[in-house]
């Protein structure tokens, strides 16, 4: 599965899956979701990611416990 707007560079962020170039790890977001925080407040605070970002951030987490979860059987 591709996922466009989530970039791995090893000179950003020590090569953590963040989103679309930024500086934004996926698990930063993944935890501010935890939390509780809504689509409204993250866009709020972080203003250059949109509601795409954040529904491919849960795909690609949900395609990486997929993957564990596979790797596992």
């Amino acid at each position: 599965m591709a996922f466009p707007r989530i970039t791995v560079d090893p000179d950003v962020m020590g090569g953590a899956p963040c989103v679309r170039q930024s500086r934004i790890p996926v698990a930063t977001l993944l935890a501010m979701m935890a939390e509780g925080m809504s689509v409204t407040d993250i866009l709020t605070d972080l203003p250059f990611l949109d509601e795409e970002d954040l529904a491919e951030v849960l795909e690609y987490a949900a395609d990486a416990v997929r993957d564990r979860t596979a790797r596992r059987a």
